[in-house]
């Protein structure tokens, strides 16, 4: 069975459709909320990450390592539901947590402006004015996180399998396609996908055991063996591999943490 997500902007019945599609297929389904889960972890009392998601990315400067600490927590709290498998996620970059997954299918819901500003329209009671206005800002708000966090635009073709615009298909046509490209043999999880599946989960939980600490650190995992990358000093790479090691030591699933320390300028 597959991953599925699920990108849109907002009003364009990204909720609607994920969930009709968790009905037919009898998957699991998620949202954002798996942020409030990962604010647990957090530990910034100043940030609210479900509001953050209105806020320019830039908000997270003002903390500490804000942008590394939010990037580690919220890819290990997505990846603790996707290991899980027969899941479909429709939120905020759910796409970019599961590169190089075979059994993802990354879908993208296009809706027309117009159908979107009768939406808000209805929900908030706004003038058309208003109701562009805000979506226009949302957009661009969504763009920004995409950027800073991921480098890509959210509407690069290349990051998804399907585009599907709502002006030309109805919602259950989208729904249809979803279900009918997630049951081909190509989506299917098979032992060496979830094993990647597996090792970006393990990556990420050792990501937030050093964020705080080494917050550039690259981590990989492969299997129970888990590298991990420090760009400083070459002076200090024997503190530094102790430390790490330190950090490390005794996390579930851990058997061996492999540290290299590569100088500035390399």
């Amino acid at each position: 069975m597959a991953i599925i997500t699920i990108s849109r902007d907002s009003h364009s019945h990204g909720q609607e459709i994920a969930e009709k599609v968790c009905r037919k297929l009898g998957y699991s389904c998620i949202s954002r909320e798996i942020l409030l889960e990962a604010s647990e972890h957090f530990n910034i009392p100043e940030i609210k990450l479900k509001s953050a998601l209105h806020d320019a990315p830039a908000a997270l400067d003002r903390f500490t390592y804000g942008k590394e600490r939010y990037l580690a927590f919220i890819q290990s709290e997505f990846l603790d539901h996707a290991r899980k498998d027969n899941l479909v996620y429709h939120g905020l970059a759910g796409h970019f947590m599961v590169r190089g997954v075979a059994h993802c299918l990354k879908v993208r819901v296009a809706a027309d402006m117009e159908d979107r500003v009768n939406l808000e329209i209805q929900r908030e009671n706004v003038s058309r004015d208003e109701a562009l206005k805000t979506l226009t800002e949302e957009d661009e708000e969504r763009r920004k996180w995409s950027w800073t966090l991921w480098g890509h635009d959210p509407w690069d073709s290349i990051l998804y399998d399907l585009i599907l615009h709502l002006n030309k298909l109805s919602i259950e046509n989208v729904v249809d396609i979803i279900c009918l490209t997630a049951k081909m043999d190509r989506f299917a999880a098979v032992p060496e996908s979830q094993k990647v599946v597996d090792d970006l989960h393990l990556a990420a939980k050792v990501k937030t055991s050093l964020v705080m600490k080494y917050p550039s650190c690259t981590v990989n995992a492969d299997g129970r063996i888990v590298g991990v990358n420090v760009v400083s000093d070459i002076t200090q790479e024997t503190a530094i591999i102790e430390e790490i090691e330190q950090l490390t030591t005794g996390l579930p699933g851990v058997d061996e943490v492999r540290v290299s320390v590569t100088p500035h300028g390399f």
